[in-house]
């Protein structure tokens, strides 16, 4: 029998006061100390609402350290944690900064650089990924890279895992697939980018599911894009059925973005990437409701092509 998806928390617009995203909150206080507080309250109103998964990676600010001084104050046992390595956090914290947020760099220098401030997760540390692995970063084909992986899946019994942006999607999930160590798959998780509207990898994530893979989406709810956006007419049809499943369900687009990912592609877990305690209450709606297989089919028709949606998503600011 399938396991129920679970929902998830993401760390990315906690741990940083620039994300991209067409946030509806910009007049916040932007400081270090309220971050914290703030990802402090999150955090706790994730873990009393029932959630479990908490998500994050260097490159989200002070995320790892947000989430690993929330966790000393609250020694749980049953939490699980997943973070990443990849990319570095280069603004500093300096509001609309200019420069490169984060810059990519898949060697096993890095590996070893921020393995060594993410392994304080453990014995709490569940799965440790390559961060939006790429066929052009090499990452899928540096040995050394792949075999240090390998030995920290065994010496501490994580699941290795990648998360994965862009059109390419599909051709970097099957060329993980083929990696293996002494018999054995490298890789046991796979984060994914998966909505409404970008659905091009539906197919080989039921395939994952199939093979008892443990499967993560990421950016469920576009990076805003499913807000009603004025400015975006592709959208139009979809903002108005969203609309009316919101007056059935009598919850927000967000629960019905999210319930279409559980109900569609029944994942392991969805993460929410909620700034605050109300869109995180909003989001955990989504386990309160089940769609129709006629809303889900629907739904389905909304889908742009992986193209759009990606260039689309490049041209989002940092705010």
């Amino acid at each position: 029998m399938a396991k129920k998806t679970r929902i998830g928390l993401g760390m990315a617009a906690l741990g940083r006061p620039d994300y991209i995203n067409l946030r509806t909150h910009k007049n916040i206080d932007k400081s270090i100390k309220a971050f914290r507080s703030n990802a402090f309250q999150v955090l706790d109103k994730a873990y009393a609402l029932g959630i479990r998964d908490f998500d994050v990676a260097p490159s989200y600010g002070l995320g790892e350290e947000f989430l690993l001084d929330w966790h000393k104050t609250k020694h749980f046992k049953d939490v699980a944690f997943s973070t990443k390595f990849g990319y570095t956090y280069m603004a500093d914290w300096e509001i609309g900064f200019k420069g490169k947020h984060e810059v990519k760099e898949h060697s096993l220098s890095k590996l070893n650089e921020q393995w060594d401030i993410s392994r304080a997760f453990l014995p709490h540390l569940n799965i440790y990924q390559i961060h939006s692995a790429t066929l052009e970063s090499g990452v899928l084909t540096n040995n050394a890279v792949l075999r240090r992986l390998y030995q920290l899946k065994n010496e501490y019994g994580l699941k290795i895992g990648l998360s994965s942006s862009g059109t390419a999607q599909e051709s970097i999930i099957k060329t993980a697939q083929e990696i293996t160590f002494e018999g054995e798959d490298l890789f046991d998780s796979f984060q994914v980018t998966y909505n409404i509207f970008e659905q091009s990898t539906h197919n080989i994530l039921k395939a994952l599911i199939h093979n008892h893979k443990t499967v993560i989406i990421k950016e469920a709810l576009a990076n805003g894009r499913l807000l009603h956006q004025s400015s975006l007419k592709t959208y139009i049809p979809a903002y108005d059925y969203l609309q009316q499943l919101e007056k059935k369900y009598n919850v927000g687009y967000d629960a019905i973005a999210i319930r279409f990912i559980i109900d569609h592609l029944k994942p392991t877990v969805v993460l929410s990437g909620a700034s605050n305690i109300e869109q995180l209450e909003q989001n955990y709606k989504a386990l309160n409701f089940k769609l129709n297989d006629l809303e889900v089919r629907k739904l389905e028709t909304f889908m742009v092509s992986k193209e759009f949606y990606w260039q689309e998503r490049s041209n989002l600011e940092w705010n």
